[in-house]
């Protein structure tokens, strides 16, 4: 039994939603109390005490949208890539990068993904993998990186027709036989949905196919009008815009994710509302990929479910809350907007998309939920309660505020330093791994 003390509690919860010198204890996988430090001591003199050292006690983040095969891409420069669109942006470079991707480099990659979330208070991701160097194997390689670290995840393969009708079928094998894997284990830790890439790199006969071979099993996790690209292709090939393309082919419901939803039609909210389909927004990389500023506050208003994401452009949750607040500023050319949509998003849309898929509660602090506790290192110069927590959050806080992170009951990470995990060896072998891959894109030894 563990006992999280000396700092301030903020818990998500709206029956107990902060305590000023509180405490969490921890009997298992599952939070036992949640209280103030004296009374927690009191009722659990045995626990074991973790020292928040007077800092921020909070749930683990949730990051609704990545991807590990980015992983080693820091740094990254490939030779003549110069992209002035989106699609020579995915050919160029991410394209690139999972064409040259092996199973080792699949494992190098979710280990710096990995590490650098626990780092940053994420204790639960959803990533939407792609590696078409070598397909078959390559979620359950992530799958054993995800259990050796310690990671709670949701994982999928992205099914694309780009390289041809065999890689497509081995994608679309991968998923189905991840997701019956998944099924038959029933571990809280490690879930599967079945993944699709943009919309203009898959036909309606793999799409059925898809729907096929996931015969119920889950639900779907897929790039939608992220760019144009979709939706002319939509218009121009089936008639139709994108989210319809969807809707005529059974993928969405209410386990369904859409990534990005940039460019999509109030009359495809109003589908994506009708059927449940949940949307995830990816602030950062949109901007990055300058493919525009999803309509958020429209689809939120309409009560569609819209969680946040990074799409691994980072793996910090709170630097994204920072971008989703200004970009929706920015494109209303309204100063008073978005504040609290993006702390819904973060806070609680992630949680009831992460309740379709785990079965503890995460992302909340209280008797019975998931015990992914993590204490940040912030002390407050101005007044701190649960009143303004999210203003401190956003202009306070950032990932690397995070200073211990507990995941599923274990110490992963505790005062900055990893708990059972070799990082130096890890660092060396996935470094190892990155020359390898850049070696390959640029035809160069590193």
């Amino acid at each position: 039994m563990l006992l999280i003390g000396n700092g301030q509690v903020i818990t998500r919860d709206s029956d107990k939603p902060y305590f000023k010198d509180g405490a969490v204890v921890i009997d298992g996988e599952l939070i036992k109390d949640v209280g103030t430090l004296e009374d927690m001591k009191k009722a659990y003199p045995d626990a074991e005490f973790v020292d928040a050292k007077g800092g921020i006690i909070m749930p683990g983040l949730i990051n609704a949208h990545t991807h590990i095969y980015s992983g080693l891409a820091r740094g990254l420069a490939i030779d003549g890539h110069n992209p002035t669109n989106f699609f020579e942006i995915l050919d160029g470079m991410w394209w690139n990068i999972d064409r040259h991707l092996t199973i080792d480099g699949t494992k190098a990659s979710a280990y710096a993904t990995i590490l650098d979330c626990i780092r940053d208070g994420v204790t639960t991701i959803f990533d939407h993998h792609a590696s078409f160097c070598e397909i078959p194997g390559s979620l359950f390689a992530i799958k054993d990186v995800a259990k050796e670290l310690g990671m709670r995840s949701c994982l999928c393969y992205e099914v694309s027709e780009r390289d041809g009708a065999e890689k497509t079928a081995q994608a679309i094998q991968e998923n189905a036989d991840f997701a019956k894997w998944a099924k038959d284990e029933d571990d809280d830790m490690i879930k599967a949905m079945f993944g699709g890439h943009a919309l203009f790199t898959i036909s309606d006969k793999t799409f059925e196919k898809m729907v096929e071979a996931n015969n119920g099993m889950t639900g779907f996790h897929i790039h939608i009008a992220e760019g144009m690209n979709d939706v002319y292709d939509s218009l121009r090939n089936y008639g139709c815009r994108p989210v319809n393309r969807l809707l005529y082919n059974g993928l969405l419901g209410e386990k369904t994710l859409l990534g990005h939803c940039i460019h999509v039609s109030p009359a495809e909210m109003d589908i994506i509302k009708e059927t449940g389909t949940m949307v995830v927004n990816n602030p950062e990389s949109n901007m990055g990929n300058a493919v525009g500023c999803a309509p958020v506050l429209q689809m939120m208003a309409k009560g569609i479910k819209v969680g946040m994401g990074t799409d691994a452009y980072t793996h910090d949750m709170l630097e994204s809350l920072k971008v989703f607040l200004i970009i929706q500023r920015h494109n209303a050319a309204m100063p008073n907007v978005a504040w609290c949509e993006g702390t819904d998003m973060l806070f609680n849309n992630n949680r009831d998309i992460a309740a379709k898929y785990f079965k503890k509660p995460l992302g909340i602090l209280k008797e019975g939920a998931a015990a992914d506790v993590i204490v940040m290192d912030y002390k407050p110069f101005t007044p701190f309660s649960n009143e303004n927590i999210d203003g401190h959050m956003i202009f306070g806080m950032m990932g690397k505020n995070c200073r211990t992170t507990i995941i599923n009951g274990k110490v992963l990470y505790k005062d900055r330093e990893f708990i059972g995990i070799d990082e130096e060896a890890i660092n060396a072998w996935t470094l190892e791994q990155s020359k390898k891959l850049w070696g390959d894109l640029n035809h160069r030894q590193y």
